[in-house]
């Protein structure tokens, strides 16, 4: 075996592990987001915003509204997104999106920030509610073309007025309506609900052979490099002595 080997079969390991990491999507995104985004406090955050820096950072904090709006069992919500999603092959495609929010704020002492709840997207991490049937469940819901057999899906996803939040974006002074978190700097707004490690397995489904599959790539990668350039560094003295 040579160093070039040893470097190859690192490059190798390096890239499969990137690619089963690539294989969650806009997950992966903003799992990385959570894990490496530099924490503010909510008054930084407004400060941020007053000075027009473009910064991108996490701020916790509760939620708080004043337009707050129930679910079916009389929580006080604040966003809530509802998808009907049909089954290709092993992904669900939505065919029916509905949204409802109010403005609403992230509170920590007496300071306050707005989020602008119409950025939120794949950045949304919640334990989402989910029921299964048919097509032929929706009666006059169901769209053209899908098969009254076909497996469908809702999914909601909330947001309460009465829980703690991390949220992930841009500090922006507001347009007359004081200042705001949003999307930027090309990257997503996010916002979840759950404590960082609970977050991260709502973004992988639940799933754990793929993160340490990809995991033990990496690391296994790092090292052949390492070691492939180390011995290559070596060799290179010992011919030029």
């Amino acid at each position: 075996m040579t160093p070039l080997v040893l470097i190859a079969a690192g490059l190798v390991a390096l890239v499969a592990g990137a690619l089963v990491l690539r294989s969650f999507g806009p997950r992966y995104r903003v799992g990385r987001l959570l894990s490496t985004t530099p924490k503010v406090s909510v008054a930084d955050a407004v400060a941020l915003a007053a000075s027009g820096a473009a910064r991108y950072v996490r701020v916790d904090g509760r939620i708080d509204s004043e337009q707050e709006f129930e679910d079916a069992d009389h929580r006080p919500l604040v966003f809530r997104r509802t998808r009907l999603e049909t089954r290709e092959r092993t992904r669900w495609r939505a065919f029916e999106d509905a949204r409802e929010a109010v403005p609403f704020e992230l509170h920590e002492g007496l300071a306050a920030i707005a989020v602008d709840a119409a950025a939120l997207d794949a950045g949304l991490v919640v334990v989402p509610r989910e029921s299964a049937g048919v097509a032929a469940d929706l009666a006059d819901r169901i769209p053209d073309g899908l098969r009254p057999d076909a497996e469908v899906r809702a999914r909601i996803e909330q947001i309460s007025s009465v829980e703690h939040a991390t949220v992930l974006g841009v500090p922006v002074a507001g347009d007359g309506s004081g200042p705001r978190l949003t999307a930027g700097l090309g990257r997503p707004l996010v916002l979840t609900t759950l404590e960082i490690p609970e977050a991260m397995r709502v973004l992988t489904g639940g799933q754990t052979t793929r993160p340490r599959a990809a995991a033990a790539l990496l690391v296994a990668g790092l090292t052949l490099f390492v070691i492939g350039v180390g011995w290559s560094a070596v060799a290179a003295v010992g011919v030029g002595r």
